[in-house]
């Protein structure tokens, strides 16, 4: 990444500006046993599992609009950020971003290669409090992992790509969800 790179090109002037915010997560065979919903007289069964096999999901979110940029990848590296940097480019070809992220190790090498409409801001030090990304992860996790067991790592990208989907075709829901009040 070029460290001076701090404007869009000239030829991109004519372009809107939006602000996306962007983080990844870890998903996994691993989970745990939380409260739920039963009919009365009835024990709950819920399984544990322990096994360490993990997905990554990269998301971007712009609070103004709604719209969402999910990648699911096998690890979180430079190499991954790069390709999610360029799909989001690509998905917004007609955007000017200014994308918010923390700085991971794979967020702040100059390996990473930024396309052309897109510049990094850089949150705060230990402040995922101020990325609301973490919301649709939380969101993931209560509504669509909650007391789940896949007997595979291909099941849990499976579920998680009918979840991030299914989360993110409301566009009202997300901008209500990710909205910003840091004013």
């Amino acid at each position: 990444m070029d460290a001076a790179q701090n404007d869009f090109s000239q030829s991109l002037s004519h372009l809107p500006i939006r602000l996306y915010l962007q983080d990844e997560a870890r998903f996994g065979r691993i989970n745990t046993v939380q409260k739920c919903w039963c009919m009365k007289g009835v024990v709950p069964t819920v399984t544990q599992q322990l096994i360490r096999e993990y997905t990554y999901i990269f998301n971007a979110v712009c609070p103004e609009t709604g719209v969402t940029c999910s990648l699911i990848m096998p690890w979180a590296d430079t190499e991954t950020m790069n390709i999610f940097l360029q799909t989001l480019s690509d998905q917004q070809l007609n955007e000017r971003i200014i994308l918010c992220m923390d700085k991971a190790g794979w967020h702040t090498t100059e390996q990473l290669k930024m396309p052309n409409n897109v510049i990094v801001w850089y949150l705060p030090p230990y402040s995922p409090e101020l990325n609301p990304v973490e919301l649709i992860w939380r969101e993931l996790r209560a509504n669509y992992f909650n007391n789940k067991t896949f007997e595979t790592l291909d099941m849990v990208d499976d579920h998680l790509e009918y979840a991030i989907n299914d989360l993110t075709k409301d566009l009202e829901a997300i901008k209500k969800l990710t909205k910003i009040n840091y004013l």
